[in-house]
């Protein structure tokens, strides 16, 4: 069967901007059946000032724009670094999806700071020409949330147009591509979701929803866009994008349901009010594009992998395209829209603070609350559940070609998971926001107790023999993406011993003992970055000690044993300076919650230091005994290593080698000597 011939992209230029059309239209439609404020078209209401039309027909198109354009710059991101096939320096096809990166990235600046000026003319319901003035601006950028977002997204995009100008390799691209990423964030923390009373589940969601939106829009479009053009290694990319895309619909679809429950009222709201009929819409959008999603794996994939037929998937991509096209105008209109019973007043301090009532007291009974107190936490839900389902859906892959899997680091995944979620969600998670005690004994089972248990479950050996090996004239795929991890330099440079214990302990008096730790307690995104950094220099350190998986070379285990001894006493320094401490750590953070029933917060420091000094003991005292056990282990494959060795009898062992340096040791000495160094002796 003979490829078709090269596709003209004549038509390339028209399906873009009929993507944008869509986009805009469906935009102005939601926001004009929303009835939120600002609405264009309206009537004017008598004694409410109004911004103009610019205002009101220009914010919609505005933020369309912007939002598109930082999903182009992501999307051709993700082709340069991920999708396309090639070495550590670019060329040919990925040098020029980087100009498009370049280009979409100010695109992405001038409309994320047109969108700044036109929220700064809605919000005080002036013409955009009065306001534009740079005293304003920077006021409005300093001091409100929304001015602060617009202006990080436009400083992010503006930084990557300038610097996709000048990029060769490989490496500075994944830097760019994780600043767009970040770039698109800072408006997810602003808005209708931040202002709702469980704002800490709703922005979060609303985060994930955000980055598997771009993800999957963004590949998708310039994954077509590389179809379209014919570009060599085109259904590499497509079948790297597959399963992305995959994960990408099923991040949409699970945040996108959390945030609706938080932020709809009722089950009746969703069909009576118009943010829930846009949802339902854009449901069934997406509902949709999983439909197109599984077309494009049994039918257009298989057909251009195996014929090079590009014809079928081009035609379904780009009508999948207008569908998301339409889907991010809903999008928008969501965002202009209030959801039905939403509070955007009336919230106690408290609420305002914590994303949610202040927690009783814990009473005579302190330990009863902090497994009866439950919060939803979706980025620890989510990725628990995640991890938990790749991790057995491994293991079954295993069991059924008839390969053996422990069932002891199945257990030790799955506890570690579970104490995981205990530690995120549970009272634990509640009272470690308002009790110090509680944080700290949070802290403590993220950083000791769950990576021990999940370094024992040596995820990335299951997924080393779970994953199919790339074919051989193909480039790597996640199998060798992992290979190439483990044995990176960074990782190198971050396993060394005294980096993973240096960030293991340092980080605690780094975070405690200065005033970022009031910071990021304010904040919901610090908080859980708080959480997930001292995660993750818990598994780093565990993993160094007693890890399973391969990476670099590691210490011998007495080295082990040493860096263990060592790292502990500065863990109990750290817990005794709590313990005898006379200032207040993050007071400014605690006199702001105004707990009634706390009555002095010393003595809750005080037993966040006890807790330190107490629960950093037991996970020692494992980790030296499994640590002795792994040693003994050891020991014992390598003389039976070496007893096979010897059996063999072909000489190649180390007895052999050893009795044949002692024998040219015997020769040497029972050789005559030279005459003439007998002559030279005095």
């Amino acid at each position: 069967m003979t490829a078709e011939p090269k596709a003209r992209p004549r038509g390339l230029p028209l399906l873009l901007s009929s993507a944008a059309v869509v986009a805009v239209t469906v935009a102005l439609i939601a926001v004009g059946t929303g009835g939120g404020a600002g609405t264009p078209g309206a009537a004017p209401v008598p004694g409410i000032a109004s911004a103009g039309p610019l205002t009101d027909w220009g914010l919609p198109v505005a933020r369309t724009l912007m939002d598109a354009s930082a999903v182009a710059t992501i999307g051709a991101l993700l082709l340069v670094v991920v999708l396309l096939p090639g070495g550590r320096r670019l060329g040919g096809p990925r040098l020029r999806y980087l100009d498009w990166a370049c280009a979409a990235a100010a695109v992405w600046a001038v409309t994320a700071l047109a969108t700044l000026l036109l929220t700064l003319s809605d919000l005080f319901a002036v013409p955009v020409a009065e306001v534009a003035t740079p005293a304003t601006v920077a006021d409005f950028v300093a001091t409100d949330p929304q001015g602060r977002a617009y202006a990080m997204s436009a400083g992010t995009a503006a930084v990557l147009a300038t610097l996709c100008v000048g990029i060769g390799s490989a490496r500075w691209s994944r830097v760019a591509l994780l600043l767009a990423l970040a770039g698109l964030l800072p408006p997810a923390f602003t808005g209708h979701s931040a202002a709702a009373a469980n704002h800490d589940a709703a922005v979060i969601s609303l985060a994930l929803h955000l980055l598997g939106a771009a993800v999957w829009v963004g590949g998708l479009l310039f994954v077509l866009i590389a179809a379209v053009r014919g570009e060599p290694g085109t259904a590499d990319a497509v079948r790297r994008f597959s399963p992305l895309a995959g994960g990408a619909l099923l991040t949409v679809a699970a945040s996108g349901l959390v945030n609706a429950a938080v932020r709809l009222p009722s089950l009746p709201d969703l069909f009576t009010s118009g943010y829930g009929v846009m949802l339902l819409a854009k449901t069934a959008a997406l509902a949709a594009l999983a439909a197109l999603g599984h077309t494009h794996r049994r039918r257009t994939l298989p057909a251009l992998r195996e014929g090079g037929r590009r014809g079928p998937f081009v035609r379904l991509a780009a009508g999948e395209l207008l569908l998301m096209a339409a889907a991010t105008g809903l999008a928008v209109g969501m965002s202009r829209t209030p959801a039905p019973g939403a509070r955007t007043s009336g919230l106690t301090p408290a609420e305002e603070l914590l994303g949610f009532a202040m927690p009783p007291d814990l009473g005579d009974f302190p330990w009863t609350p902090l497994f009866t107190e439950w919060h939803f936490d979706p980025l620890f839900a989510f990725g628990t559940a995640a991890a938990a389902a790749l991790y057995l859906a491994g293991v079954r892959k295993l069991r059924r070609r008839g390969d053996a899997w422990p069932v002891g680091r199945t257990i030790a995944w799955l506890l570690g998971l579970a104490v995981a979620v205990l530690a995120t969600m549970s009272g634990l998670a509640v009272y470690g926001k308002v009790l110090f005690s509680v944080h700290m004994g949070q802290h403590m089972i993220l950083a000791m107790t769950v990576p021990l248990l999940l370094v024992l479950g040596a995820p990335a050996t299951l997924a080393l023999r779970a994953l199919p090996p790339a074919p051989k004239d193909s480039p790597g795929g996640p199998r060798e993406f992992l290979l190439k991890l483990l044995h990176s330099r960074y990782v190198r440079v971050l396993s060394h011993p005294v980096v993973a214990s240096v960030l293991f302990v340092g980080s605690a008096f780094a975070v405690y003992y200065t005033s970022l730790f009031e910071t990021l307690m304010r904040n919901h995104l610090g908080h859980m970055v708080m959480l997930v950094h001292f995660l993750a220099v818990g598994l780093l350190f565990f993993w160094v000690i007693i890890g399973i998986d391969p990476g670099p070379r590691r210490p011998p285990f007495l080295g082990r044993l040493f860096v263990l001894i060592l790292t502990m006493p500065f863990h109990s320094w750290f817990s005794i300076s709590l313990m005898s401490s006379t200032a207040l750590i993050g007071e400014g953070w605690w006199s702001l919650l105004d707990r009634p029933w706390v009555s002095d917060p010393m003595e809750d420091q005080y037993d966040a230091g006890a807790i330190a000094w107490a629960t950093g003991d037991i996970p020692v005292l494992i980790t030296t005994i499994i640590l002795s056990v792994q040693w003994v282990r050891a020991d014992r494959r390598e003389a039976t290593r070496l007893d096979r060795r010897i059996d063999r009898g072909d000489g190649n062992d180390p007895f052999t080698a050893y009795n044949a340096y002692l024998a040219s040791l015997h020769a040497r000495d029972a050789a005559p000597s030279d005459p003439r160094m007998e002559q030279e002796q005095p």
